[in-house]
This record gives structure tokens, C-alpha cells and sequence, in this order.
């Protein structure tokens, strides 16, 4: 769902940053921009985490690691 929030929120972002650049809004493009950044590297971090494929998570017979000693 983060993927698709992701596309989404780059489209608007894309959006909104060229729509205010052509009716002149210059402050509105450059926050605009930045989000386009943001959001970018945030799908590019979500791209990197699904192409890394699932994690070993154990199951309910394992049972949990001991707490550190507070020696």
C-alpha cells in the first residue's frame, strides 16, 4: 500500500510543481518540488525493500530470546 500511496502522492507532486511553475506561483512550485523529492525517495527506499524479498519471521514455536543480563 506504501508503493501506491508513493505513485500517488509523486503524481501530485508532479503535478501541483509544474501547474504552479506555468501560472507563476514560485513558492508554491519550489514546496511543490520538494515534496516531488521526498516523495521520490521515499519510492525509491519502498523499491529497494520489496525487491529485497521477504524476511525469515519466526513462528509461534519459537519462543522468545532471553533479555540481557544487567550485570
Amino acid at each position: 500500500m506504501r508503493l501506491w500511496f508513493s505513485v500517488w502522492g509523486l503524481l501530485w507532486a508532479a503535478f501541483g510543481t509544474t501547474a504552479f511553475a506555468l501560472t507563476g506561483r514560485t513558492g508554491w512550485a519550489v514546496a511543490c518540488g520538494v515534496l516531488l523529492l521526498v516523495v521520490a525517495a521515499d519510492l525509491a527506499w519502498v523499491a529497494h525493500r520489496l525487491r529485497q524479498g521477504p524476511h525469515f519471521q519466526p513462528g509461534r514455536d519459537i519462543p522468545p530470546y532471553e533479555p540481557p543480563d544487567p550485570r
